[in-house]
């Protein structure tokens, strides 16, 4: 796959992800009643409700943020997946599969985003050698 194919992979998954955990932070912010009551159905208290909200705006924001914040970025990866992957456990407990459809769904769009983002931001590990 060549460098402008993965680039646009990139940014549309980076959009779609924003659109998806951006919309979701905003209604937990502030308190959707629908999102609150099916993140509370969960078993979730409030503190906690408000503390994903502004971690995903947050994030989102970091992802959108072109060529900077590589590291932090790792970081977002990894707590989208952290969010998906309770939400999917949560929900198969406490509503059944079928309200599981949408962890899934982003499950899947996360996971081609962030290959995408490891092709273009390769890392590189060297070892810092200090010689006195």
């Amino acid at each position: 796959m060549n460098t402008k194919t993965t680039k646009i992979i990139y940014w549309t998954g980076i959009i779609l992800t924003s659109l998806w955990f951006g919309a979701s932070g905003f209604f937990e912010l502030t308190t959707n009643p629908v999102v609150w009551k099916i993140t509370q159905q969960l078993g979730y208290p409030e503190h906690f409700i408000y503390l994903l909200g502004v971690l995903k705006v947050s994030g989102v924001i970091t992802l959108l943020i072109p060529n900077k914040l590589l590291r932090l970025k790792e970081w977002v990866f990894a707590g989208i997946f952290f969010d998906i992957t309770f939400a999917f456990f949560s929900k198969l407990a406490v509503l059944g599969f079928p309200a599981t459809i949408d962890a899934i769904i982003a499950f899947a769009m996360v996971s081609v985003t962030y290959a995408m983002f490891r092709e273009l931001y390769a890392a590189n590990y060297t070892k810092n050698i200090i010689v006195n």
